[in-house]
């Protein structure tokens, strides 16, 4: 009778020595398991290919903006640059040469998250330096900053034709010169605030519709503001030339709405009538530019 519960005893601690064996091979294999999806996601980021930069800034832009015969991965890739009139359309044009880029993980402290990313781009036809982009969010993603540095490049106007009416009727050339100077667009639960500005010079300007070259020199400013959520303005003016362009812009919460006026130099009115009807509403001498 003594040696039955003894007996039971030794069975019992018996199965907890042949259970604990077991238990750890099974938490073993749990942490594989685990570290094998998480090393298979992390190669599959990593290695995401260039094709889906395209499929996302051709999204972005409605299709007007395209990125063809990517290399590479996300992360660090190439391709080919084409202005489209969007779905359906038959103008486009290529850059030339190739677009490179690469994004790489960024820290930075003025943020709650301080995890963001930083974005080089360099089109080699265009640009005597990469630009620096560096985006950062928080967790939430309702607050999140795009800072662009300082940056200077140069682009021909003819491509604008590529992005069909009314570029393809005008068919523009010169040079686009396109400067930033401490760009920095803040975004705050859905409210946007732009600091720094950019400025893009359209330099001896002429068109398939004027026998007038160069036409004229143009700059618009888009100007941001020291004061949060601050809507910023841009202008048109004329720099030199005989078609003389003038216009304020603004932004009406997420609506833009733009205004100015075309006209010409009496001795080359004649030159440049036809250019006057295309680009505004003709009024007399005038061509009104409305736009939103």
């Amino acid at each position: 009778m003594l040696t039955k519960p003894f007996s039971l005893k030794v069975r019992s601690g018996l199965a907890r020595n042949e259970s604990a064996p077991l238990q750890s091979s099974r938490n073993a294999w749990a942490w594989a398991a685990v570290g094998t999806v998480a090393g298979a996601f992390l190669a599959l980021v990593i290695h995401l290919p260039a094709q889906w930069m395209g499929q996302a800034l051709s999204n972005a832009t409605l299709g007007q903006v395209q990125l063809q015969e990517a290399r590479g991965s996300v992360w660090n890739g190439s391709g080919r640059l084409v202005l489209t009139g969007g779905e359906g359309s038959r103008d486009a044009l290529a850059l030339p040469g190739r677009v490179t880029w690469q994004i790489g993980l960024a820290f930075n402290q003025n943020m709650l998250s301080g995890l963001g990313f930083n974005l080089n781009l360099h089109a080699a036809c265009c640009m005597a330096q990469a630009a620096q982009l560096s985006f950062t969010p928080t967790p939430h993603l309702q607050t999140w900053q795009l800072h662009v540095s300082n940056h200077r490049s140069q682009w021909p106007a003819h491509l604008l034709s590529g992005l069909g009416a009314p570029w393809n009727t005008m068919q523009p050339e010169g040079t686009l010169i396109l400067e930033t100077k401490q760009l920095l667009l803040n975004v705050d639960q859905g409210k946007a605030w732009l600091q720094g500005g950019l400025t893009l010079t359209a330099d001896n300007m002429s068109s398939k519709l004027s026998t007038l070259r160069p036409m004229g020199s143009y700059q618009v400013n888009l100007d941001g503001s020291t004061t949060p959520h601050a809507m910023p303005s841009l202008t048109l003016t004329t720099q030199s030339g005989s078609l003389l362009l003038s216009g304020q812009g603004q932004w009406q919460g997420s609506r833009f709405q733009f205004r100015g006026e075309a006209t010409a130099v009496p001795e080359h009115a004649a030159a440049l009538s036809s250019l006057l009807n295309i680009i505004g509403r003709r009024q007399g001498a005038r061509s009104l530019l409305s736009l939103g």
